[in-house]
């Protein structure tokens, strides 16, 4: 007999380390009545709702990382930048976006992977320096718009 759990709802699991959407992504939680877990090695405050839960990681790299894949189901909403956790995620049927509002799926997962492979590779060999582009606010809309396009056809 399975006696495993079906959930019937999706969850948003976050890389939450260094994550600058967090108010927003509680808020789209709540218009949706949905489960959010920030997943950090620490560092997160407490949230006064029943649907925001908190999981605290080793320190060890990508113990976040190793949480979120271990734990997500189909049709979760992961929230991460972080390319190799985004390629595994959708691998196993999330629905992956980026802070700065990109989904990132099965069609673009591919450029994404070879996209941070080159950049890491020009970094290393002194071609470019820096890694990010400031966050901006039309990053944050883009983000909101995406997040709350992405629950709407999940649920």
């Amino acid at each position: 007999m399975n006696n495993k759990i079906i959930k019937k709802t999706v969850s948003i699991l976050v890389d939450a380390d260094a994550c600058p959407v967090k108010k927003e992504i509680i808020k789209v939680s709540e218009r949706y009545n949905l489960e959010v877990i920030f997943i950090s090695n620490g560092g997160i405050r407490p949230y006064p709702s029943p649907l925001v839960k908190i999981v605290i990681v080793t320190e060890e790299p990508d113990a976040a990382d190793t949480w979120i894949v271990n734990n997500l189901v189909a049709r979760d909403v992961v929230i991460t930048n972080d390319i190799p956790l985004a390629a595994e995620c959708v691998k196993l049927g999330a629905k992956v976006i980026k802070t700065n509002g990109q989904s990132i799926d099965q069609d673009t997962i591919g450029i994404a992977v070879a996209s941070r492979n080159l950049a890491q590779s020009l970094r290393e060999t002194g071609e470019i320096r820096g890694y990010n582009a400031p966050y901006s606010p039309r990053d944050r809309s883009q983000f909101l718009r995406t997040l709350d396009l992405t629950i709407q056809k999940s649920i």
